[in-house]
């Protein structure tokens, strides 16, 4: 009789005593996807810290559209979670019980370059349009079709994201309808797509749980959410993920998908070995080439500094370059110079921050990072970090501040732009080279820019 009164543990007991947290999402740049260096997305990264929290094993499914997401939700023994950038419409709560926010985002109607740009909903009757099937943005549209009768469009459960941003592009559709963060992240991929006009106001995403009466998992999901929107950490991921996305615009965005296909090939070779040389990572060198010159090696700047990687005569002399403009030596010569600025770092400075940091130092100097990073210790920000020292390094060209410190003046706004722009090159060079990427991207181990026809095989890297 006393073993019936013994209560079933609830949700959150019973992860913590299988180990395991089982989570599914979405396979897409913003949510969830694998690289030469693992798992990634900013989804992944939050929702692994979540586990971590627990003290648990992390363990992604990913779902084939968005209704089969939340079927998996709702079948016992399967994912407790779903972590996929999801907004709670009315018809979500039908399906799921959804987790404080942490991530706004505002829903954007994509048209292609050339055409006539939609204005307002009235614009959209008689274009070919194309959602997500099960989406936010699919309710959406049928909210919308209830007051504009005539309003057409199709949804699709065989296309993601990046799909769709493909297929306005390459203008097998008229439009689609994403949030602002993919297309952010998606931008520099497809040189002809524009933002037409915001479909409405902003939504914030959330993670979901499947219905019921155990609150359990899901208060424990608030208490992250919410702790990790204090002390930094969100904030820290939205940088990772988003805080450089907006940098090139349009224009750098086609040009530098025109670049990578004629002038990279050239210097490739050379960016390869001096990585394995130094041990970084290639595309590291080449994202920090292109902020330099746009891989233009005879090119000199009004202050003397020549060459790909653009390089000082005392810099070249003391990394042993002879010739600045020549490409190998001058990419050997940043290379090496960038290692050497890593190294000088303090040990206790840990990746990616380091990296960052490094950029920074070999941007400025690193007697005006060290400047930065004592003023960010005064302020009781974190000196090691680099979402931190950027927030400092623009003091330096304020007497108010450079007056107080060892190295004085410094143009500081330049670095945290130099670093914003590399990430952004880098993040690119990344996911173009990814073998697992299909379709317009890469198949068959080709690399394809989308704009651009030329391809050319890609081959394994060594890690950042």
């Amino acid at each position: 009789m006393l073993g019936a009164c013994v209560d079933k543990p609830n949700t959150l007991e019973r992860v913590k005593e299988d180990g395991i947290l089982r989570v599914v999402t979405r396979n897409s740049p913003a949510t969830y996807f694998q690289d030469r260096n693992g798992e990634t997305g900013f989804e992944y990264e939050l929702v692994k810290r979540f586990a971590e929290d627990l003290g648990v094993e992390l363990k992604i499914e990913t779902a084939d559209n968005l209704d089969v997401l939340f079927d998996q939700l709702q079948k016992p023994g399967g994912p407790v979670l779903a972590a996929a950038g999801l907004v709670a419409t009315d018809t979500r709560k039908l399906q799921a019980r959804f987790s404080h926010p942490y991530l706004q985002v505002t829903p954007q109607i994509i048209y292609r370059n050339g055409q006539s740009r939609p204005t307002d909903a009235g614009d959209l009757i008689g274009k070919k349009i194309m959602v997500l099937k099960g989406s936010s943005h699919a309710e959406q549209l049928a909210a919308l079709k209830l007051k504009t009768p005539a309003l057409e469009y199709e949804e699709s459960d065989a296309v993601e994201v990046v799909d769709l941003l493909r297929m306005v592009d390459e203008g097998q559709i008229d439009l689609t309808l994403v949030d602002s963060n993919e297309l952010a992240m998606n931008q520099v991929y497809f040189p002809n797509v524009r933002v037409a006009f915001d479909l409405g106001d902003s939504r914030d995403q959330r993670w979901a749980v499947a219905l019921g009466e155990d609150n359990s998992l899901l208060n424990e999901i608030n208490n992250f959410l919410d702790k990790v929107e204090k002390n930094g950490t969100l904030q820290r991921l939205k940088d990772r993920y988003y805080g450089h996305v907006d940098v090139l615009g349009y224009v750098g965005a086609y040009t530098f998908a025109q670049h990578l296909q004629q002038r990279l090939p050239h210097y490739e070779k050379h960016f390869r070995s001096a990585g394995k040389e130094e041990q970084v990572d290639w595309r590291l060198l080449a994202a920090i080439g292109y902020q330099e010159s746009l891989w233009q090696p005879g090119v000199t700047s009004k202050t003397g500094v020549r060459g790909l990687m653009m390089l000082t005569q005392n810099t070249a002399q003391a990394m042993g370059v002879s010739n600045r403009l020549d490409a190998k030596q001058s990419i050997d010569g940043g290379s090496k110079y960038f290692a050497y600025m890593k190294d000088q770092l303090d040990d206790k400075i840990q990746e990616p921050d380091r990296t960052w940091l490094a950029l920074a130092a070999y941007n400025v100097g690193s007697g005006h990072l060290d400047d930065a990073r004592k003023l960010a210790e005064n302020e009781g920000l974190n000196p090691n970090k680099w979402l931190d020292v950027k927030k400092m390094l623009p003091r330096l060209a304020q007497k108010k501040w450079f007056s107080k410190t060892r190295y004085g003046y410094a143009r500081g706004g330049e670095p945290v732009h130099f670093v914003a722009n590399i990430r952004r090159y880098y993040d690119i060079l990344t996911w173009v080279t990814q073998p697992q990427l299909e379709g317009s991207q890469v198949a068959d181990g080709n690399l394809h820019v989308p704009g651009v026809d030329k391809t050319k095989p890609t081959e394994d890297n060594p890690a950042l």
